[in-house]
């Protein structure tokens, strides 16, 4: 069984309070490999409260975003049509709750005699940021199966903290690709 995450394909991270123009141009890329993935799509959702600005993440980035149940916070449009499951909203940048997730299934599909989970795809935003914290969150819970980024359905806060990101994670044996 191959995975594939989806992370925080959400309004305010593609057209909204922290969009970027190449946040905009991976969504028909993002969707694509959603509809062409054989194996599971899961999906995280960045997900803050009112009182955004008091935590210790709003007192270092100070723009409001994705607070649940704005437009901002929901899956961009394209991709949210896609979604089959409910996204596992994530307070922080990774979730450790997504990893033991994998774990799980990882040991589930063992169990059943179906090899465990062959690969753990990630694609989404930010690269430099909930990106490669939850991939390497998934190289700590699940060590011996390949984790693999796909640069091209990924984008960064900048297009160098992005390529800067794919290459820390080269060096944590996570294959990335372009």
């Amino acid at each position: 069984m191959h995975v594939l995450v989806v992370v925080d394909m959400q309004n305010d991270f593609i057209d909204g309070a922290l969009g970027t123009k190449e946040a905009v141009e991976i969504v028909p890329r993002v969707a694509e490999k959603i509809r062409n993935f054989e194996g599971e799509v899961l999906y995280t959702r960045d997900t803050h409260g009112e009182d955004y600005l008091e935590t210790q993440e709003g007192k270092k980035l100070p723009i409001v975003h994705c607070v649940k149940g704005t437009k901002g916070w929901e899956l961009h449009p394209e991709i949210g049509a896609l979604c089959k499951e409910e996204p596992i909203d994530k307070p922080t940048f990774g979730s450790i709750h997504l990893g033991r997730m994998l774990r799980n299934m990882n040991e589930e599909y063992k169990l059943r005699a179906m090899g465990g989970v062959e690969s753990v795809t990630f694609v989404g935003l930010c690269t430099d940021i909930c990106v490669i914290s939850n991939a390497m969150i998934a190289k700590a819970f699940i060590p011996e199966v390949p984790i693999i980024v796909d640069g091209s359905c990924c984008a960064g806060v900048t297009p160098d903290s992005h390529r800067n990101a794919l290459e820390a994670m080269k060096m944590c044996h996570i294959i990335c690709l372009d």
